[in-house]
């Protein structure tokens, strides 16, 4: 008894410099995007020193000065290129907590330049751009029901030079509008000019099958259900649309390039 007793005691000395020395950790990770990490640095809770006690970039201990308010962890120093995967390692005090300015600095930033785009009128799209310094897909977007509707993506390089993208959309009858985004890490979108075409596909119109429960169109169409409170309830490409399931009540249709009202 007396044994396990004195074992015990040891172990909890052993453990006593870790427990005064315990430290947290904030991991950024990401791809090198020629930008470098600002933190700001606090006195540490103890009053001694301050809170960042190291800072490790793919592994390797950063050389930056780290024992001051404000530090730059310089990504230069450790030979990366643009693109490369990068894991950034902040060790600081337990009880304090440094401030990453710019948490989002390994993270793609939608920066492209549009150098051309354009639609022709079977609604092949194809664009040029320039400036990209991140890998993000490009948005495609289509305006009908009066929004502008995602209708397809297309992986950017994300290098600085020019690069040439097409995509195949579906024309809805009548006028036809299309333009291009890119979205940041940060939120942030990066729109292209829109381009026209039109279209001279007959208009699409419906009927409501009470017997089947369902929609039937003229003719296939990209179509979207909400249901009264807004909710969106089903979305897809066809030329009739199932209700059976759905409860009694009023819904709203998008499809080709208009909208309606029904009640099921």
């Amino acid at each position: 008894m007396k044994l396990n007793l004195r074992k015990g005691l040891l172990a909890i000395i052993l453990m006593f410099p870790l427990l005064l020395n315990a430290e947290e950790i904030i991991v950024l990770e990401g791809n090198y995007q020629l930008r470098n990490i600002f933190v700001n640095n606090i006195i540490g809770n103890d009053g001694v020193g301050f809170c960042v006690t190291n800072v490790y970039v793919n592994g390797e201990v950063s050389t930056d000065e780290i024992n001051q308010n404000a530090f730059e962890i310089d990504l230069t120093l450790f030979n990366l290129s643009f693109g490369d995967e990068v894991t950034v390692e902040i060790h600081y005090k337990e009880g304090c907590k440094p401030d990453v300015i710019n948490p989002l600095a390994l993270k793609p930033q939608a920066t492209f330049k549009t150098v051309s785009i354009a639609v022709t009128g079977d609604g092949l799209m194809s664009w040029e751009t320039s400036n990209e310094t991140g890998v993000l897909p490009y948005k495609v977007q289509q305006f009908k029901w009066n929004k502008w509707v995602t209708v397809g993506e297309v992986q950017g390089v994300g290098n600085p030079g020019e690069h040439v993208y097409s995509y195949q959309a579906v024309l809805v009858s009548g006028d036809n509008r299309f333009r291009v985004i890119q979205k940041s890490g940060d939120g942030r979108v990066k729109v292209s000019p829109e381009v026209k075409t039109q279209s001279n596909s007959t208009s699409v119109s419906y009927t409501y099958d009470k017997k089947g429960k369902a929609i039937v169109f003229t003719s296939q169409t990209s179509f979207e259900v909400y249901d009264e409170y807004g909710q969106i309830i089903k979305r897809g490409y066809n030329n009739r649309i199932e209700m059976e399931e759905l409860n009694k009540g009023k819904y709203y249709v998008n499809y080709d390039n208009t909208y309606a009202e029904v009640q099921r």
